[in-house]
């Protein structure tokens, strides 16, 4: 059964420090994606133990998905399964940036998920090592045929570059090393 929330009911836990108990839920999440790449359908399945411990609850075990990004050579779409392992302590006086609340005896695991989940996300993905950019019948990147194009092989200049032709580097490089040695 696909879920979109996991709260954990501690009281049982924190009645002995090392009481563990296995958590496994498929989670269909919102707000999984960052610009282009995402996790497939916002499912994620999660395999944690939850233990009791001196100051509050450790969560450790794994969570899984599969993502998706764009290729950075080719411009496809990429799908790659991913595993992340997941540690995180729960607190009732959590430290900002370090440790997660407990609220009302119960844990949420879903904005821990929902954040390693997107840490995983890739960030220049490759549809395979050998890819050699787009394909040039679908993204063609010399003028069409039958237009006025330039008729060297070399590129056509951008003209608001033009007033860096004039800069002359040559004679500064002499005077700075003359005055520097």
């Amino acid at each position: 059964m696909v879920q979109s929330t996991l709260v954990v009911d501690i009281v049982e836990l924190q009645r002995r420090t090392g009481t563990r108990r296995p958590v496994r839920a498929d989670l269909a999440l919102s707000d999984t994606e960052v610009g282009d790449r995402s996790v497939v359908g916002g499912l994620l399945a999660v395999d944690v133990v939850v233990e009791a411990a001196t100051e509050g609850i450790v969560v450790s075990g794994n969570v899984s998905g599969v993502s998706r990004a764009t290729c950075r050579r080719c411009l496809d779409d990429v799908d790659e399964p991913f595993q992340i392992e997941l540690r995180e302590i729960f607190e009732r006086h959590p430290t900002e940036g370090e440790t997660w609340p407990i609220e009302d005896e119960r844990i949420d695991l879903v904005p821990v998920v929902r954040e390693l989940a997107l840490l995983a996300l890739p960030l220049a993905p490759l549809c395979r090592d050998d890819c050699t950019g787009p394909d040039t019948d679908r993204f063609p990147t010399g003028p069409a045929e039958g237009t006025d194009g330039p008729e060297s092989d070399e590129p056509q200049r951008d003209p608001r570059w033009a007033a860096l032709d004039a800069l002359a580097f040559d004679d500064v490089a002499s005077e700075v090393g003359e005055d520097h040695c």
